[in-house]
C-alpha cells in the first residue's frame, strides 16, 4: 500500500498517510492518459468559427453584365466564392467538438494519474489548508514552504472561496475542489498539492 508524507502549512512532516492503492498504485496506461487529455481538450474547443457562403454574403443581387456580347466570362453574382468579397466554399461552421470516452476508461486514465504522481513524488498532501484571509502572499508563502517552484495544482475537499481567491493571480497556481479533479488538470501541473480531507473525498468518489 503506497504511502505519502504529510505536512503543514510550514512545510514540516507531520505524519504519514495510506494512499488506497487502486487509485494511488494502479497500473500507468499512457494510451488512455492520451486518449482522455485529447478528450478533454475537445470538450474545451468553443466550435465558434464561422464563414458566409454566397447565400449569406451581403449584395451581389444584380447579375454583373448580360450573359453575352461583352467578350467577358459569364457571371450572374458578384457574391460568386470566385469573386473578392464573395462567399466562402466549404468554410467553417458553428460545430461542437465534444464527445464522451467510456466511462471506465476515463476512471482507469485518472488512477493513471494520479499514481504517476505518486510514484515521480509529485504529490504534496497537507495536513488542512485553513487561509486567514483572500491574500495572494499566502498562497506564495505555502509554495516557498513547501519548496515548490513550478506549477501547482491545489486541490481542496469542498469550495473554498478563500483559496480560490488567493490562487487565481498566481500565474501556474490553480485550485480545484476534489471531487472536479480530472486528468488533464493533474498532467498539465507539475506539482499536485491535496489536502488529507480531499485524498478522502477522491477515494471515496472515484474508487467504486
Amino acid at each position: 500500500m503506497p504511502t505519502v508524507d504529510v505536512l503543514n502549512m510550514d512545510g514540516e512532516r507531520i505524519g504519514e498517510l495510506e494512499l488506497n492503492p487502486v487509485i494511488f498504485d494502479a497500473d500507468i496506461k499512457e494510451h488512455l492518459l492520451y486518449d482522455v487529455v485529447k478528450m478533454h481538450q475537445a470538450n474545451r474547443r468553443r466550435g465558434t468559427a464561422a464563414t458566409k457562403d454566397r447565400s449569406e454574403v451581403r449584395g451581389g443581387g444584380k447579375k454583373p453584365w448580360r450573359q453575352k456580347g461583352t467578350g467577358r466570362a459569364r457571371h450572374g453574382s458578384i457574391r460568386s466564392p470566385i469573386w473578392r468579397g464573395g462567399g466562402v466554399t466549404f468554410g467553417p461552421r458553428p460545430r461542437s467538438f465534444k464527445y464522451l470516452l467510456p466511462k471506465k476508461m476515463r476512471r482507469a486514465a485518472l488512477y493513471s494519474a494520479l499514481t504517476s504522481k505518486v510514484k515521480k513524488d509529485q504529490l504534496i498532501v497537507l495536513d488542512s489548508l485553513q487561509l486567514t484571509e483572500a491574500k495572494t502572499r499566502n498562497v506564495v508563502r505555502l509554495m516557498n514552504n513547501l519548496h515548490v517552484g513550478g506549477k501547482a495544482l491545489v486541490v481542496t475537499a469542498g469550495s473554498d472561496l478563500d483559496v480560490y481567491l488567493s490562487c487565481r493571480n498566481i500565474p501556474g497556481i490553480k485550485s480545484i475542489v476534489a471531487n472536479q479533479i480530472n486528468v488533464l488538470d493533474i498532467m498539465k501541473y507539475d506539482q499536485l498539492i491535496m489536502t488529507r480531507d480531499a485524498v478522502n473525498v477522491v477515494e471515496e468518489v472515484f474508487a467504486s
